[in-house]
């Protein structure tokens, strides 16, 4: 193979895999979502240590439509990112979660509950909406090890799912015909 073909497939294989890395960036809703589940988790890990199953209990049923919308973008997250591991990876980021928080909670000893306990006062007191829950956690600085950096307005995975697909089939017909 000549050097300048060489250079040039090489380009061209640069130029398919880079939409495939930008996708590995967190979208502002999967940021959001992400942020509702670690506050989720937190409560969840604090009602089991702190024997505060009513509150989480209430905490769940009053945002069920919040949380489930948190999970199942952070699951389009998964897919979007690790394909056919999408799964594998999404249980491995809550368990992941669940023990930061537990650790959290290990760590502050029998100062734990009473540090958490007023986040359940916070949580059920907040709007209704997945922002406002995000919010908190941000605010409250809960432990959140998805481990990846916000997409920008110019990366590719910031762009609709459909424009997306359309710009990577029409660069691999392009890099084809040459």
């Amino acid at each position: 193979m000549s050097p300048i073909r060489f250079l040039a497939a090489g380009l061209a294989a640069a130029v398919i895999a880079t939409p495939v890395l930008a996708q590995t960036c967190v979208q502002p809703a999967e940021k959001t979502a992400f942020e509702v589940r670690a506050l989720q988790s937190q409560l969840m890990v604090a009602a089991l240590s702190c024997q505060q199953d009513e509150q989480y209990n209430t905490f769940v049923r009053q945002y069920q439509s919040e949380l489930g919308s948190a999970y199942r973008g952070i699951n389009a997250h998964y897919r979007r990112t690790a394909g056919a591991r999408g799964q594998t990876s999404l249980d491995g980021y809550i368990t992941q979660l669940a023990n930061a928080h537990s650790q959290d909670g290990i760590r502050q000893g029998s100062n734990f509950c009473r540090n958490v306990l007023p986040l359940f006062t916070v949580a059920l007191a907040a709007p209704k909406s997945a922002e406002a829950l995000a919010t908190i956690a941000v605010q409250n600085n809960l432990s959140n090890p998805y481990g990846r950096s916000e997409c920008t307005a110019a990366s590719p995975a910031a762009r609709s799912a459909p424009a997306q697909r359309q710009r990577t089939n029409v660069r691999r017909v392009s890099t084809k015909t040459r």
